[in-house]
C-alpha cells in the first residue's frame, strides 16, 4: 500500500515537472512569437514602402512610343 501511494507520489512530481517545464516552454514561445509578430509588421511596412517608392518611379516614366499617338507617328515620320 505504501509503495502505491510513493508510486503515485512520484508521479505527481512528475507530472508537476512537467507543468512547469510547459510553462516554461510556452513562455518563450509567447516571447518568439511577439518578437517575430513585431518583426513582421517591420517588413510588412518596408514591403509598403517599397511598393509606393515604385509606384511614384513608375509614374514618372515617359508612356511607351504608340501609346499616346506621339510615338506612333514619329516612327512614321522618321521611316518617310
Amino acid at each position: 500500500m505504501i509503495s502505491e501511494f510513493q508510486d503515485l507520489s512520484d508521479k505527481i512530481d512528475r507530472l508537476a515537472q512537467l507543468t512547469q517545464s510547459l510553462r516554461a516552454e510556452n513562455y518563450l514561445l509567447r516571447q518568439a512569437n511577439h518578437l517575430l509578430s513585431v518583426e513582421n509588421v517591420s517588413f510588412r511596412d518596408r514591403l509598403l514602402e517599397a511598393q509606393r517608392r515604385l509606384e511614384a518611379l513608375i509614374g514618372q516614366l515617359p508612356p511607351p512610343p504608340g501609346e499616346d499617338g506621339e510615338g506612333a507617328a514619329d516612327e512614321s515620320e522618321a521611316t518617310q
